[in-house]
């Protein structure tokens, strides 16, 4: 659960785009987008495979 506190005197508008940006970090909204429709499992496996050569290919990069 992601939980954002309000800073005193802290308008509301900061308070939330602090939390969507901790939502898009830690990847809640692309999951609640790729939930919302039918994905068929040959098209899982591709964009799985596809994140995980795109995290290889980020790991070697920054070496």
């Amino acid at each position: 659960m992601i939980r954002v506190q309000v800073k005193e005197g802290e308008p509301l508008d900061k308070t939330l785009r602090r939390l969507r940006k901790i939502c898009n970090n830690e990847g809640v909204t692309r999951g609640i987008k790729r939930k919302s429709y039918y994905e068929k499992p040959s098209e899982r496996r591709r964009r799985k495979n596809r994140e995980r050569l795109k995290t290889i290919r980020l790991s070697v990069r920054n070496r």
